[in-house]
Protein backbone atom coordinates (compact mmCIF):
# COMPACT_ATOMS: atom_id res chain seq x y z
CA UNK A 1 0.00 0.00 0.00
CA UNK A 2 1.49 2.95 -0.85
CA UNK A 3 1.98 6.11 1.34
CA UNK A 4 -0.76 8.38 1.71
CA UNK A 5 -0.28 12.20 -0.09
CA UNK A 6 1.44 15.09 1.69
CA UNK A 7 0.43 18.34 2.75
CA UNK A 8 2.93 19.88 1.10
CA UNK A 9 2.06 23.58 0.91
CA UNK A 10 4.10 24.63 -1.74
CA UNK A 11 1.49 26.05 -4.08
CA UNK A 12 1.94 29.15 -5.64
CA UNK A 13 -1.32 30.17 -5.47
CA UNK A 14 -1.88 29.30 -1.27
CA UNK A 15 -0.33 32.89 -0.32
CA UNK A 16 -3.87 34.01 -1.45
CA UNK A 17 -5.91 31.45 0.80
CA UNK A 18 -6.38 30.57 4.44
CA UNK A 19 -4.89 27.61 5.97
CA UNK A 20 -8.89 26.64 6.84
CA UNK A 21 -8.85 27.07 2.74
CA UNK A 22 -6.05 24.95 1.90
CA UNK A 23 -7.08 22.18 4.19
CA UNK A 24 -10.59 22.60 2.71
CA UNK A 25 -9.02 21.74 -0.70
CA UNK A 26 -7.23 18.50 0.88
CA UNK A 27 -9.72 17.21 2.54
CA UNK A 28 -12.19 17.08 -0.43
CA UNK A 29 -9.40 15.27 -2.24
CA UNK A 30 -8.79 12.84 0.39
CA UNK A 31 -12.88 11.98 0.16
CA UNK A 32 -12.51 10.76 -3.15
CA UNK A 33 -8.79 9.34 -2.82
CA UNK A 34 -9.61 6.36 -0.52
CA UNK A 35 -6.60 4.40 -1.65
CA UNK A 36 -4.06 6.92 -0.90
CA UNK A 37 -2.80 7.03 -4.57
CA UNK A 38 -2.25 10.58 -4.37
CA UNK A 39 -4.92 10.58 -7.81
CA UNK A 40 -8.38 11.02 -8.05
CA UNK A 41 -10.28 9.63 -10.89
CA UNK A 42 -11.05 12.13 -13.62
CA UNK A 43 -15.08 10.89 -13.01
CA UNK A 44 -14.80 11.60 -9.60
CA UNK A 45 -13.48 15.56 -10.05
CA UNK A 46 -16.77 17.35 -10.57
CA UNK A 47 -17.80 15.76 -6.85
CA UNK A 48 -15.02 16.82 -5.63
CA UNK A 49 -15.31 20.59 -6.77
CA UNK A 50 -19.23 20.17 -5.68
CA UNK A 51 -17.85 19.47 -2.41
CA UNK A 52 -15.59 22.68 -2.43
CA UNK A 53 -18.85 24.55 -3.19
CA UNK A 54 -18.58 24.91 -7.24
CA UNK A 55 -20.58 23.84 -9.99
CA UNK A 56 -18.22 22.88 -12.47
CA UNK A 57 -19.94 22.79 -15.96
CA UNK A 58 -19.59 19.60 -18.22
CA UNK A 59 -17.41 21.83 -20.71
CA UNK A 60 -15.36 22.72 -17.94
CA UNK A 61 -14.72 19.51 -16.67
CA UNK A 62 -13.74 18.20 -19.95
CA UNK A 63 -11.34 21.37 -20.31
CA UNK A 64 -9.76 20.49 -17.08
CA UNK A 65 -9.61 16.73 -17.85
CA UNK A 66 -8.10 17.46 -20.88
CA UNK A 67 -5.42 19.98 -19.96
CA UNK A 68 -4.49 17.44 -16.68
CA UNK A 69 -4.55 14.30 -17.74
CA UNK A 70 -1.24 13.43 -19.55
CA UNK A 71 -1.46 9.83 -19.69
CA UNK A 72 -3.66 6.50 -19.71
CA UNK A 73 -4.55 6.17 -15.72
CA UNK A 74 -7.18 8.86 -16.44
CA UNK A 75 -6.55 9.99 -12.93
CA UNK A 76 -5.60 13.66 -11.62
CA UNK A 77 -3.17 14.23 -9.33
CA UNK A 78 -2.97 16.19 -5.58
CA UNK A 79 -0.71 18.83 -6.81
CA UNK A 80 -2.80 19.00 -9.99
CA UNK A 81 -6.41 19.42 -8.30
CA UNK A 82 -4.93 21.92 -5.35
CA UNK A 83 -3.36 23.58 -8.13
CA UNK A 84 -6.66 24.11 -9.84
CA UNK A 85 -8.63 24.53 -6.94
CA UNK A 86 -6.49 27.13 -5.00
CA UNK A 87 -6.99 29.16 -8.68
CA UNK A 88 -10.55 28.85 -8.44
CA UNK A 89 -11.18 30.14 -4.72
CA UNK A 90 -8.72 32.66 -5.25
CA UNK A 91 -10.40 34.10 -8.07
CA UNK A 92 -14.13 33.61 -6.79
CA UNK A 93 -12.73 35.55 -3.55
CA UNK A 94 -12.02 38.47 -6.18
CA UNK A 95 -15.15 38.29 -7.84
CA UNK A 96 -17.05 38.92 -4.23
CA UNK A 97 -14.31 41.56 -3.15
CA UNK A 98 -15.31 43.18 -6.46
CA UNK A 99 -18.94 42.38 -5.44
CA UNK A 100 -18.90 44.49 -2.57
CA UNK A 101 -17.05 47.20 -3.55
CA UNK A 102 -19.73 47.74 -6.53
CA UNK A 103 -22.51 47.47 -3.68
CA UNK A 104 -21.15 50.47 -1.72
CA UNK A 105 -21.10 52.66 -4.68
CA UNK A 106 -24.80 51.41 -5.70
CA UNK A 107 -26.07 52.74 -2.59
CA UNK A 108 -29.70 52.64 -4.54
CA UNK A 109 -29.37 49.06 -5.54
CA UNK A 110 -30.32 49.91 -9.81
CA UNK A 111 -27.83 47.85 -10.49
CA UNK A 112 -25.67 50.41 -11.92
CA UNK A 113 -22.93 53.05 -10.66
CA UNK A 114 -24.31 56.69 -11.71
CA UNK A 115 -22.60 59.96 -11.62
CA UNK A 116 -24.90 60.51 -8.34
CA UNK A 117 -23.39 57.59 -6.76
CA UNK A 118 -20.09 58.40 -7.80
CA UNK A 119 -20.43 61.94 -6.34
CA UNK A 120 -21.74 60.74 -3.22
CA UNK A 121 -19.11 58.49 -2.50
CA UNK A 122 -15.98 61.68 -3.45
Amino acid sequence: MAAGPSRRRSNPAKGELSDDQVNSIYEAFLVFDAEKTGKIASQNLKLAMRALGFEPRREEIKKIISDCVKDESDSITLEQFVSLMSEKIADKGAKEEIFKAFCLFDDDNTGKITFKNLKRVA
